[in-house]
């Protein structure tokens, strides 16, 4: 089972959008896969269709966790209808505080994901737009992060200091973390300034930057208003070709990481 982390020190990067998307076109490829909410705005729990007042939700299971209480995984995955879900509540915004004092902290979202049933390949968290204690414990737990961010200034500053932060989690408490790619998202070729980012994150990080850009669409917006993926939503649109192809190359490049 692997499991990949959405995440970057930036809100309206377009994490949500791609941690759903991304888990639907792997799932369509034929793959497993659970999506994990660790974010407190529970934003991929409510585009799902699930009240964010889920009574039990990855809090009550970090909670578990802490104290060393047997873990109820499977009481926490939901059948969404996409793909099955363990949610976030609004309570997950005070796990930050409560997690800080607690001895193994920032391993305890790794130890929930060894409780979880076999049956999946992938597990995909979408993660908060900080780094905090729960990002810190989701990229503890990951094989891999994936970054996705806007072809502009501010988020071309933030990623370089987030990745200082990724190099950071890897040599202190996760040596197996790498960093599976960035993703430009709310794309458009034909403006000089993403090209621009483009070209000076490939500089910067070479060999990272993901051949897929995710362009802007509209129809992105309008399947989490429905509480579908883009596929279900509308399989011919830019956003479902873009997520279908973002797939293809995730998949590649874990399977050239594999072979080695």
């Amino acid at each position: 089972m692997l499991t990949i982390s959405i995440a970057i020190q930036k809100g309206g990067s377009g994490k949500t959008t791609t941690a759903l998307n991304l888990a639907a076109a792997l799932q369509r490829s034929g793959q497993k896969v659970l999506l994990i909410d660790l974010d407190p705005q529970a934003n991929l729990t409510q585009s799902m269709g699930i009240a964010d007042d889920s009574s039990f939700s990855i809090y009550e299971l970090l909670k578990q966790a802490a104290s060393g209480e047997t873990l109820e995984t499977e009481k926490a995955i939901i059948n969404t209808g996409i793909i099955p879900l363990i949610p976030a509540n609004l309570e997950l915004a005070s796990a930050e505080l409560e997690l800080v004092s607690m001895y193994g902290r920032e391993q305890l979202l790794k130890q929930l994901l060894g409780q979880l049933p076999e049956e999946y390949d992938v597990v995909v968290v979408d993660c908060p737009p900080a780094v905090g204690m729960l990002t810190v414990n989701a990229l503890t737990a990951s094989d891999y992060i994936l970054m996705p961010l806007q072809a502009e200034f501010l988020p071309f500053k933030g990623v370089q200091r987030f990745m200082k932060n990724v190099q950071l989690i890897k040599k202190q408490l996760n040596k197996k973390l790498e960093v599976l790619g960035l993703v430009l998202t709310k794309y458009d070729e034909h403006k000089s300034m993403h090209r621009q980012i483009r070209r000076q994150l490939e500089d910067l990080y070479p060999g990272l930057v993901m051949d897929t850009g995710i362009r802007s669409n509209i129809a992105l917006a309008k399947a989490q208003e429905q509480f579908k993926d883009i596929f279900t939503f509308d399989n011919s649109a830019n956003g479902a070709k873009d997520y279908r192809s973002l797939a293809e190359e995730v998949t590649a490049r874990l399977s050239a990481v594999a072979s080695h």
